[in-house]
């Protein structure tokens, strides 16, 4: 989104400003917190990740994101109207919307930016397994404040208001007793239910963020 100020971002060694914008946009696809969604059919808002998709691949998609059951329930199935901005789906479905989206447009990497900071818990965790399924075979980077989202993360990066605080794995993250220790007890360990509950976060560290590279 903008011109890096110093270093260089690469992909498989090239500097992304040597890239064209279009051949760079090819290779990363991104979930957001808030989907944009257009008005037409489930069908055309999933093709959107590859407008000349085959029926069968638009399907794939919607079954590898576990929205293929709740589509077929439709009495139009692709063909349903969703509505300005989706408005005629849950949370839960927008998102699973974007998903197959992404699976349909198969980018080598994945931008997943708190793409389950809106929903309840168990939406979150049907949405996590849809994810985990997105996240095979390609580089991902998670930004998020739920901890249970980027545990298994080969990489995990804390980022305050000044910059890197930590990184590492979860284990050694937990072992070094610091923010990300923090944010887990906070999460996990004081509250004893699994739960994530962000406003009890932003207590213990208000400004920190995730970002975790697979």
């Amino acid at each position: 989104f903008y011109d890096v100020s110093s270093g260089r971002i690469t992909v498989d060694g090239i500097d992304i400003r040597h890239m064209t914008r279009v051949s760079l946009r090819r290779q990363i696809g991104i979930v957001q917190q808030d989907v944009f969604l257009f008005s037409g059919t489930i069908g055309e808002n999933i093709a959107y990740g590859k407008l000349e998709a085959s029926e069968a691949e638009i399907w794939e998609a919607a079954r590898r994101a576990q929205l293929d059951e709740f589509i077929r329930n439709q009495p139009e199935q692709l063909e349903t109207i969703i509505g300005e901005r989706g408005v005629k789906l849950s949370g839960g479905q927008k998102q699973r919307l974007a998903i197959a989206r992404m699976f349909l447009k198969n980018p080598p990497i994945l931008i997943l930016d708190e793409a389950t900071s809106a929903l309840d818990t168990a939406t979150e965790v049907a949405i996590q397994q849809a994810l985990v399924e997105l996240s095979k075979g390609r580089t991902t980077l998670v930004i998020a404040h739920r901890l249970a989202t980027i545990k298994n993360a080969d990489r995990i990066v804390v980022v305050t208001a000044n910059g890197i605080a930590e990184e590492g794995r979860h284990d050694e993250l937990i072992a070094a007793g610091g923010i990300y220790s923090t944010l887990h007890k906070a999460q996990f360990g004081f509250y004893g239910n699994g739960n994530s509950t962000q406003s009890r976060v932003k207590e213990v560290a208000p400004v920190s963020n995730l970002a975790s590279p697979n």
